[in-house]
């Protein structure tokens, strides 16, 4: 009896483990195109003759919106697209 649950146990451990490897980290980013429209999203995705900076979700903090009329802070948006002069585009 203590020779399977340990033999139990042993084999939770390693599930456990093997899942919590393989979950991977987030990547949220945060994405301005040629415009100065930024938004935040989970993905890097690129699109053909859109381009598009990356930059690390904490970038957001470090910066001025609107203040400097160069940068504009637009909504996330549920599936894959970007934003074009302001107006979001599906893809």
């Amino acid at each position: 009896m203590k020779i399977t649950l340990t033999t139990a146990a042993l084999a939770a451990v390693i599930g456990i483990g093997g899942l919590a490897l393989t979950a991977g980290t987030a990547s949220a980013r945060v994405v301005c195109n040629a415009e100065g429209d930024c938004w935040h999203t989970d993905s890097r995705a690129t699109y053909p003759h859109v381009v598009l900076q990356s930059h690390n979700d904490d970038w957001y903090f470090h910066q001025k919106w609107d203040q400097d009329n160069k940068r504009h802070w637009r909504d996330t948006h549920e599936g894959r697209g970007y934003y074009a002069h302001g107006v979001w585009v599906p893809r």
